[in-house]
Order: C-alpha cells, then sequence, then structure tokens
C-alpha cells in the first residue's frame, strides 16, 4: 500500500470514529426525552393521540411503562392513516382492521393499569363493530368498577359514512347501538359524553339509552332520525350540553332538563317551531344554525324563547341564505331578552340591508356586545338555478323593519363586531345607525371577510375585497364613520 492510501485511509477512520467528546454528547442527546422526569413526560404524553403517545414509549426502555401511568387517553380510529380517507374507498376489512387496533389498545391499557392510578378522562372514537365494540365497552365498565374514572366519553361511528348510507344502513346501526347498550350497561351507566352518528331509531330508543346513561352530560347526535315518532323527546336530570346536527326529526321537545345549559341546533327539517323548551331554568346560550327557503316557518323568537329565563348567549346562523327570524317589536321579546348580553349573527347573506338587526337592541336593554358575520360562503350555498328554484331558496330580499321608537337610546352596548366589513354606504350608513341608539358603545371592531381556500377552487366569479388595508384608506373609512371622542375603531384584519 503506498504511502498515499494509507494516509487516506487514517483521514477516513479519523472521520468514521467519534472522538471522546463527540462521543459523550452523541449518548446526551440520544436519549434526551426519556431523561426528563415522569410527571412532565405524562404531562406532554396526554396532550396527544393515545397511540401516538404509545408509539412515542415504545422507542425507549425508560418509557415502557408509562402508557399504563397515564390519567388521560384519547384513542380514535380516525388517528390511524387511510381510516375515511376521501381520496379512495375504504373497504369494510380496512374498517375492521384499524377499528381492531383501538380495542386492543383500549382493552390492554385498561386492563393492566394499576388500580391506584385515577383515570380524569377517557375519550373513545370507534365504529360500531360488534367484537370490538364490547372489548371496548367491557374494558371500560370494568376500570370504572375497579378505579375512579372521572369522565368517559364514546364518540361512535358506522362502518360506512352517511353519504354511503342507506335507509337499512340507518336502521342496522341504531340496532347495533341499542343491542350494545344493552350488553354493556356498566360502562353507559359511568358515560359523561356521548355522540352517536348515522342512526335511525326507534319511538323509545332515545328515552331508554337517557335512562342508561344516568350521568350523561353532553349528548350529540349527527344525522340521527326516529323512524316510527319523528318528535324526539328529551328528559335527563344531569345533561348540560345538547347538539343535534341534521336531526329530521318533526320536533325536539326538552321535557325536563334541569341542568341544561348549551343547545345547539343545526339544519333541521321542519316547517313548525323546531325546538319546545320545556323545563330549562339553566338554559343560557342556545345555538341555531339553518339553510332557509321559502318554505320554512319563519321564528318568532318570543314565542320559541318564551321558555327561556336565562338566557344569556345567542347565536343564530343563516348560512349565507333567507333570514328565517322574525324582526318583532320590543314588547313580546323583552321578557326573553330581559338577560340576554351577547349576541352572535353569523352568516348573513352580501348586499342586504342590516338595519333589521336593530330589533334585537331596541329589546335587549343589557346587551353588552353584538357581533355580526355577512359572507356569502359558497362552500355551502347552493348555486345551481335550477336546483334553488325546484328547492325553494330564495333570492336575496331585504327584511322589512322599522323601529319601534325611533329616537330610543341603548345604554349598556359597549362592543360592535363586524366580519365581511366593506367601506360601503350599506356597512357604514348600518355603523353609524348602532352609534346613535347605543350611546356608550366604545369599541367598533372591523374585520375583512373570513377567508376560505376551498370557495377559490369552484370557479365562481367573486367581488374582491375592498377591506381598508393602508393607513390612509383607514383614515378615510373613519372620517366617513364619524367619531365621538370615546368611541374608537379598530382595523382587526
Amino acid at each position: 500500500m503506498t504511502k498515499l492510501k494509507m494516509h487516506r485511509r487514517r483521514n477516513l477512520n479519523a472521520m468514521q470514529k467519534p472522538t471522546r467528546t463527540e462521543d459523550a454528547a452523541g449518548n446526551a442527546n440520544e436519549d434526551r426525552l426519556s431523561k426528563l422526569p415522569h410527571d412532565l413526560l405524562l404531562n406532554i404524553l396526554e396532550r396527544v393521540d393515545t397511540l401516538d403517545a404509545i408509539r412515542t414509549c415504545v422507542l425507549s426502555k425508560q418509557m415502557l411503562k408509562l402508557p399504563g401511568m397515564l390519567s388521560q387517553f384519547f384513542l380514535s380510529c380516525s388517528s390511524i392513516p387511510g381510516f375515511y380517507d376521501k381520496s379512495r374507498v375504504i373497504s369494510l376489512s380496512d374498517v375492521h382492521r384499524t377499528n381492531g387496533v383501538v380495542a386492543h389498545v383500549t382493552d390492554n391499557i385498561l386492563s393492566t393499569r394499576s388500580e391506584e392510578i385515577t383515570i380524569s378522562k377517557v375519550k373513545i372514537r370507534f365504529v360500531l363493530v360488534p367484537h370490538d365494540s364490547l372489548t371496548i365497552g367491557k374494558s371500560v365498565a370494568c376500570a370504572m368498577a375497579t378505579q375512579k374514572v372521572g369522565a368517559a366519553e364514546f364518540e361512535v361511528i358506522t362502518e360506512k359514512p352517511y353519504e354511503w348510507c342507506s335507509p337499512a344502513d340507518f336502521l342496522h346501526g341504531a340496532k347495533q347501538f341499542n343491542d350494545f347498550v344493552g350488553a354493556c350497561p356498566d360502562a353507559f351507566a359511568g358515560l359523561r359524553r356521548l355522540w352517536l352518528c348515522n342512526m335511525r331509531f326507534g319511538e323509545l330508543d332515545i328515552p331508554n339509552i337517557l335512562s342508561t346513561c344516568k350521568l350523561l352530560e353532553s349528548l350529540r347526535l349527527t344525522e340521527c332520525d326516529a323512524r316510527i315518532h319523528p318528535v324526539l323527546q328529551v328528559e335527563h336530570a344531569e345533561l348540560v350540553e345538547l347538539e343535534i346536527d341534521y336531526g329530521e326529526f318533526e320536533r325536539v321537545e326538552l321535557i325536563y332538563l334541569p341542568k341544561l345549559r348549551r343547545v345547539r341546533y343545526k339544519s333541521w327539517f321542519s316547517y313548525k317551531d323546531p325546538v319546545y323548551f320545556g323545563f330549562v331554568p339553566q338554559l343560557s346560550k342556545p345555538s341555531l344554525s339553518k339553510t332557509g327557503t321559502r318554505w320554512d316557518k319563519t321564528l318568532e323568537l318570543s314565542q320559541l324563547l318564551a321558555n327561556v329565563p336565562s338566557l344569556s348567549d345567542l347565536h343564530l346562523n343563516f348560512e349565507s341564505e333567507k333570514i328565517w327570524v322574525l324582526p318583532e317589536c320590543p314588547k313580546p321579546l323583552k321578557h326573553v331578552f330581559t338577560k340576554l348580553q351577547h349576541v352572535n349573527l353569523d352568516h348573513l347573506p352580501e348586499g342586504r340591508d342590516l338595519d333589521w338587526t336593530m330589533f334585537i337592541l331596541e329589546a335587549a336593554p343589557f346587551l353588552k356586545e353584538l357581533c355580526i358575520t355577512v359572507w356569502d360562503h359558497w362552500c355551502i350555498m347552493m348555486t345551481d338555478e335550477k336546483f334553488r328554484k325546484e328547492n325553494g331558496y330564495c333570492e336575496k330580499e331585504e327584511v322589512k323593519w322599522k323601529p319601534y321608537a325611533p329616537d330610543f337610546k341603548h345604554e349598556n352596548l359597549v362592543k360592535l363586531t363586524i366580519y365581511g366589513f366593506q367601506p360601503d354606504d350599506n356597512f357604514v350608513r348600518y355603523i353609524r345607525f348602532v352609534m346613535k341608539h347605543a350611546v356608550n358603545i366604545t369599541e367598533i371592531s372591523l374585520h375583512d371577510r373570513k377567508v376560505c381556500g376551498s370557495c377559490g377552487t369552484l370557479g365562481l366569479e367573486v367581488c374582491p375585497s375592498r377591506y381598508p388595508r393602508t393607513a390612509k384608506k383607514r383614515r378615510q373609512t373613519i372620517a366617513m364613520v364619524g367619531l365621538t371622542s370615546q368611541q374608537k375603531i379598530y382595523f382587526r384584519s
């Protein structure tokens, strides 16, 4: 071997072999995560999906025992890559495989952990497959019986997403769930939150479920309905929150719910008042969302909310279509709005007069904040003209309203927030109108249109935003509005 080759080999060995200093530094950095205190590691691991936490712990011998020490668990079949991926059709075998992983991990963790370690929260999202559901239900029931479980949540979805379900699939989903409840009553007796999707129940199914879930605090129904009795009656001593998304019920009757505080109802299918509020003494935050058509009833809030004595926050979402509430005179509304402090009017259609919203100000003497969002959100709107005509979608119409007392003064409104502001006569006149009546308003926050990346892919012509972004244009806007010394406009976008 020549001297040149020997010299090159020595240099190569020197490059490949670390020095003592480099070796020590490498060892220090190699497993830095596992050297953290256990309480700090557990705090970190409980902030991510439990399956991800387990994968992390497998990488280090020092962390192998940590999954059994977690006090919070979040296991979800949708966290596994490929589950319900809309870019490809998922076979039932894929669904069963991914769901089986969640069932196995749930059983393994809950059955092997120490009974001395309290579980503060366990949340499991799984597919309604009989074998896996029973494994999950019995594991949770056993954990509830042998150790303290602070809060347990089930999110139950069907094998097929809503778009692929037939009427028979909805009926089958409800039957499977009823069988599941009957097989694991102890698990449901301690459940705090329940979310059900894609099920068609019988007349007594939901009352039976609620009677089994004695500690239930939150119930959410998505794409659910009743096949025989289209009226959903709800009675429960502990329920605090009720959410219904696309519920095909003729009516939802909240009969006896002494602890209910929040109700959210999105897209009802009824030509009458969608909700009856019975005994709901603590209900303070109702939220209603609806794409209105010409056939839908215009709701009178004085009647709809007549039995809601603690109303403090009101959210109405019009989904960029028809305004489906009646601007009433203040007399019948005042007893309903007497405690109202915050109002959010969402997805008002663009280009329409906004003065009608003042009927709320007239009737709510203690209102502090009013927020409106003006936005033609094309992603959620039907744009085909033939479809709109056949299904009763209305062209934009002005809402008729005139003030009950033209010179009324409101003394408690302090903040007006507008999303979708444009420096045109419609918005400027509205702000002036609010300032004229709300004599103590101090803050007006103006935001540009909300942004949705999907809207731009629809190929529709959307007027470009003229939101004032430069200092000069903002000064011009302020001059058009006109402010007193105590009032200030904030440009938030």
